[in-house]
């Protein structure tokens, strides 16, 4: 049955990002048992062909309600075509109200995905394939009920509308 649920919400997923043209990249990567491990960091490939354009880059996850906090630290390194560090930093993701407990995103039963802005308004200088690794900072080996962790490159909008 939870393969059944898992495969309805990919095909979901599919149909509704084909409908995005800012998107220009998303990749998730599963946890294997649901459990992400601090040398579990997922590097994501993309290619940069315009460099005249401005891009937002979000932060995926899909998290269990078992999860035992509210949110999850995390940290992005980004290299150019180059092999040179072009951002780094911790973030905070909210993934739980902190006064409610209510889950954010959108979900059903148990399972919750959120998407949230992490670098916005990004110019990439060079051409070429970009590589993000994203590290879960929480100091919890294994980290239990994270799923799965993403990226998505999408154009920045703002200005056109």
């Amino acid at each position: 049955m939870h393969k059944l649920v898992r495969m309805w919400a990919v095909a979901l997923v599919l149909l509704l990002s084909a409908c995005d043209p800012a998107r220009v990249y998303e990749q998730n990567i599963d946890m294997p048992e649901g459990n992400w491990q601090i040398d579990n960091a997922p590097v994501f490939e993309f290619e940069i062909k315009d460099t005249t354009q401005v891009y937002d880059v979000y932060f995926n996850v899909r998290y269990n309600l078992n999860y035992d906090y509210y949110n999850l630290y995390l940290r992005h390194q980004l290299v150019g075509p180059d092999s040179v560090q072009v951002s780094a930093k911790l973030h905070e993701m909210l993934l739980m109200d902190s006064k409610t407990g209510k889950p954010l995103g959108n979900g059903s039963s148990d399972t919750y995905d959120l998407q949230a802005l992490a670098i916005d308004n990004v110019k990439f200088s060079k051409q070429g394939t970009y590589r993000l690794k994203l590290t879960q900072y929480m100091r919890r080996d294994p980290l239990p009920h994270i799923l799965a962790v993403g990226v998505r490159l999408a154009t920045n909008t703002a200005d056109k509308e």
